[in-house]
């Protein structure tokens, strides 16, 4: 994933894409934006670190890499499952919320 015209937006030696300089990842803001209906400002009120501009860079990051980060929400979603099973935990509330929104298998 190539993602140098976006400003605000680095990736990690694995590929994760981060909100620079900060301890976010674009799929946090992703997830409580599509998974949590949160406006753009509603998460830069919920981040205050975070200026509006990397909010929206975020959001700007996953529409136009939606089918990798999606790929990435999904994969982490059946992990976080298989966890639960393995541990004998429920699976989260976001977790349920996600597939409600069809976010995952």
């Amino acid at each position: 994933m190539t993602i140098a015209s976006i400003n605000h937006i680095v990736l990690d030696d694995k590929g994760v894409a981060w909100i620079e300089g900060t301890r976010t990842k674009v799929v946090e803001i992703v997830l409580d934006h599509t998974a949590w209906g949160m406006s753009p400002l509603e998460i830069h009120l919920e981040y205050p670190p975070l200026t509006l501009a990397q909010v929206h860079a975020a959001l700007a990051c996953y529409y136009d890499h939606q089918p990798e980060i999606d790929r990435q929400i999904s994969d982490d979603a059946v992990q976080v499952e298989r966890i639960c099973a393995e541990f004998g935990n429920k699976p989260t509330p976001g977790l349920h919320k996600l597939r409600e929104n069809k976010r995952t298998p």
